[in-house]
């Protein structure tokens, strides 16, 4: 997708408005999945047959090796071939193919619903996860995971195929646009949720801003990371990173007890503000590594498919 399109021209090719998570925009990206990879870098343990090879070896579907037989090996894995021209028994190895869930935790409480160029963040983790979950039906695998909002959640057991997909699309969208207050989450109670529904050798998606990230939410995601491959997908939007060079004027800064004005057309200001966001961002980062954790960074002011383009061929 090398075509530069404006904001305007963009939304309007999702049938989307930047603020709203509506089915059309979230179906469009059933046709751009090849800029993701979900080939494993741990070890599966799941005891369901599916389409990944386990490092345990066994019966199977996939041949891994030959090795001389041992006693306790079934004869039906003898390699006659191979026996016949060494003189001594061999019997053949297998790769078990073990299924792999996917979970995406989506965050879509308030903090979230900001953007001040292309889209909300909210909005731009709903495209990020339509683009995971059609990756991960065409690949095969089963879908689950959390939505969450202050007002909702949606708490969804894996399934495969396009079902599995609607089903979360279709909680990411009523989850956005929830008004009530009746099962609102925090990101640490979705996290204490994930970590019960996560299932070992499972790949887990947390979409989020982390802005409400607390020693209790990191103790749920390194529970999870101990046996899952875990993938922390950092939300951000340009004016949360810096203030603008165009910014003048004052404004008002409000921290839990006191008011602040604040002159934005002073560079020392603007400087300062960058290099602490910056810092936070680089101390969240290194604390989610720490955990086993994988980084992704994803812009709200920018389409997600460029950047995962960029991300994945390097463009």
């Amino acid at each position: 997708m090398n075509t530069v399109f404006s904001a305007n021209e963009w939304l309007k090719q999702l049938s989307a408005d930047g603020s709203s998570v509506g089915l059309p925009e979230l179906l469009w990206y059933q046709r751009h999945t090849k800029v993701l990879n979900l080939k494993p870098t741990i070890s599966i343990h799941s005891k369901l047959a599916g389409t990944y090879l386990a490092r345990s070896k066994g019966r199977g579907m996939e041949f891994d090796e030959v090795r001389h037989y041992q006693p306790g090996d079934d004869v039906r894995t003898i390699d006659w071939r191979v026996t016949a021209r060494s003189g001594k028994v061999h019997t053949k190895l297998f790769r078990e193919e073990k299924e792999r869930p996917v979970f995406i935790l989506t965050d879509l409480t308030d903090s979230m619903r900001f953007g001040s160029s292309l889209l909300f963040k909210s909005v731009q983790a709903a495209h990020l996860a339509a683009v995971i979950a059609w990756h991960v039906k065409d690949h095969g695998d089963k879908l689950g995971g959390l939505v969450f909002s202050n007002q909702h959640h949606r708490e969804l057991k894996p399934q495969g195929r396009s079902h599995g997909v609607l089903r979360y699309l279709q909680a990411l969208q009523h989850c956005h646009h929830g008004a009530t207050h009746t099962n609102g989450l925090t990101l640490t109670q979705a996290l204490g949720q994930q970590r019960r529904l996560s299932r070992p050798g499972s790949l887990v998606y947390i979409l989020s801003d982390f802005n409400r990230l607390d020693e209790q939410a990191l103790r749920h995601i390194r529970a999870i990371s101990q046996h899952n491959e875990v993938t922390c997908c950092k939300i951000s939007d340009p004016l949360e990173l810096a203030i603008p060079h165009a910014a003048n004027g004052i404004a008002a800064v409000r921290n839990k007890q006191l008011v602040v004005n604040a002159e934005l057309a002073d560079a020392s200001l603007r400087l300062r503000y960058q290099q602490q966001q910056q810092q936070q961002q680089q101390q969240l980062a290194t604390s989610l590594a720490q955990l086993g954790c994988k980084w992704l960074d994803i812009s709200a002011a920018e389409p997600v498919i460029r950047q995962l383009e960029q991300i994945h061929y390097g463009r």
